[in-house]
């Protein structure tokens, strides 16, 4: 159950109601691929530093360990002790990204598992299977991730597919849901917006979709390599044929700035690796833009990351000591450095959400952009 609690021209300003409480919108939820945030965070570290959604991969978790033995385990809620809402995507994306050998036909997509090379199939159904069987609070439908250089025919033919792989999906949850022995029977479906960088296919398949009446939309196949000015646009001519009552993710995006931009265009979810893979990198987060720790000038830096930062990582250690960390491999210098820039984006998600409660989000906006340096 979605609430629109306000709106500057299209940003929202929302609540949603799931099974594992309620998610203040927008929200960045944190990316923990195979049930854990890489970097050594724990589902405790996640509750600290103010994570409201995790969210976790429906292809890379039936791989491994197997999504039997999550539901044997009580589900992956029980599994990785995380109380709050859990969104797991589809599998699509990876099937499609990963898998160099596969056979895409209507039933679904035959391709050998990157870990051993087993061939697995994956349709509509299984995806829900696999997802029910996670009991995660929402599912996302099963799609083809089309390239967003893709040619025309082949765009207009996979988003025709991906359509009628939604009505599968949709009827498949509601029988899961309807099962004795599923964990979860309030499992939630988002469909999925796709057709690349074509404005007209991207807008007639959001009217198709939003005609589905599920419980959230996502724009999905962006930032897969066309420009971010072709993504903001994308979601200019996109977002206002989905649905206003109902929740809008823009999947695997992005920067900051992608954020600031997503969200004045009307979108409430978004994820990214972006955060933790850079964080282990020792590329790090600040308000005043992203600092690099392997720079020599931070060798005798006794400030914090940022000045004012609340995180583990800025109450308690130096620039120094983290940049030692990470020059000696240690582990606790990439996990300080992922809880830092995390911290950093679910504030700035409770910065947006306030300055909108305010009424000033595009004040707000210019401040942050002009802070981190950013060109706008």
């Amino acid at each position: 159950m979605y609430r629109l609690l306000k709106q500057e021209g299209r940003a929202k300003r929302g609540e949603f109601e799931t099974v594992h409480g309620v998610i203040q919108t927008p929200v960045f939820m944190n990316v923990g691929t195979a049930a854990a945030i890489k970097g050594a965070v724990s589902t405790g570290d996640l509750e600290q530093i103010g994570t409201q959604v995790e969210l976790s991969n429906t292809y890379h978790l039936h791989v491994r360990p197997g999504d039997r033995i999550i539901k044997q385990m009580g589900g992956l809620h029980k599994f990785m002790s995380w109380e709050k809402p859990i969104l797991t995507d589809s599998g699509g994306f990876q099937v499609f990204s990963l898998a160099g050998l596969r056979k895409i036909k209507e039933e679904g997509v035959y391709f050998h598992s990157h870990i051993d090379g087993r061939k697995i199939f994956m349709g509509p159904e299984e995806s829900m299977q696999i997802q029910s069987n996670l009991a995660s609070t929402i599912a996302m439908a099963f799609d083809e991730c089309p390239s967003s250089v893709a040619d025309r025919g082949y765009v207009q033919a996979s988003v025709e597919r991906t359509t009628r792989w939604l009505a599968r999906c949709k009827d498949e949850m509601a029988r899961l849901n309807g099962l004795e022995d599923t964990i979860n029977k309030k499992q939630m479906l988002f469909g999925i917006n796709q057709g690349a960088i074509y404005d007209d296919i991207r807008i007639e398949h959001a009217k198709r979709i939003r005609e589905f009446d599920l419980d959230g939309y996502a724009v999905g196949g962006l930032a897969v390599g066309e420009s971010h000015e072709e993504m903001y646009h994308i979601l200019e001519e996109t977002v206002p044929y989905l649905p206003v009552d109902k929740p809008t993710y823009l999947m695997g995006v992005g920067t900051p700035a992608n954020i600031l931009e997503g969200v004045e265009r009307g979108v409430d979810f978004f994820d990214c690796v972006y955060p933790t893979r850079n964080g282990r990198h020792g590329h790090l987060y600040t308000n005043q833009g992203k600092i690099n720790l392997f720079n020599a000038k931070y060798e005798t830096d006794e400030n914090p990351i940022e000045a004012g930062c609340g995180c583990p990582a800025c109450r308690r250690y130096s620039r120094a000591y983290i940049r030692h960390l990470l020059k000696a491999k240690e582990m606790l210098g990439m996990r300080l450095c992922v809880l830092h820039n995390l911290y950093f984006y679910n504030t700035m998600m409770e910065e947006i959400r306030n300055a909108l409660d305010a009424g000033e989000f595009a004040a707000y906006k210019k401040r942050k952009l002009d802070g981190m340096g950013q060109k706008h």
